[in-house]
């Protein structure tokens, strides 16, 4: 690898966890979208050469289990090769994967240690993310309601109190609208894209 690339890469990075540390707060908006575009990038290319590290070690792996199955006094050489081979792609593995910064729960590596499959738990969190939100959408729901019949009571006993509500609601909800529409726009009059990391 060529040093000044390495000296390059390490200065951009921070402890080695694939972070980008931006080298000054004057960026522009543009600059730092193509900026966190290219972490992107970068992640997704690192998490590539991590797995293809992977591959080629359960290829090498394979390689020396049909070695060591039929292993002779002839296959001596070869199965040391292999194994040479193994702890220099377990190296190359470490190095590469120290660019990555993947983060793994617990529990997935827990079922992985059980021999379940690990898409058991994301199958479990999304469940359980389908069960809240259909129990906080029931809660909405009812204050909702709960706020529609205050509502039609108060407006009932206090029509003009009620009218003068809703109106100062109105007048509110317009300046939150155009203070979000204000938010999300340019100074050139283009609108903010979220970008995805």
């Amino acid at each position: 690898m060529d040093s000044s690339l390495t000296t390059t890469s390490a200065a951009a990075t921070g402890g080695g966890n694939g972070v980008i540390i931006p080298q000054s707060n004057d960026t522009s908006p543009m600059e730092s979208s193509a900026a966190a575009a290219t972490q992107t990038d970068d992640s997704k290319q690192n998490l590539t050469l991590v797995i293809n590290s992977i591959q080629k070690t359960l290829g090498i792996l394979h390689q020396l289990y049909l070695t060591v199955s039929s292993y002779n006094v002839a296959s001596q050489l070869p199965l040391l090769q292999r194994m040479n081979n193994l702890v220099l792609e377990l190296d190359n593995m470490t190095k590469l994967a120290e660019n990555c910064n993947i983060q793994v729960p617990m529990e997935v590596l827990n079922l992985i240690d059980d021999g379940k499959n690990p898409d058991e738990f994301t199958r479990d969190v999304l469940n359980s993310c389908i069960a809240k939100n259909q129990i906080t959408k029931g809660k909405t729901d009812t204050f909702k309601s709960l706020r529609r019949h205050l509502l039609e009571d108060l407006e009932q006993t206090f029509p003009d109190e009620v009218e003068a509500y809703r109106e100062i609601r109105a007048a509110s909800a317009a300046e939150t609208k155009r203070f979000a529409q204000a938010q999300s726009t340019l100074p050139n009059g283009d609108a903010k894209v979220k970008t995805e990391m």
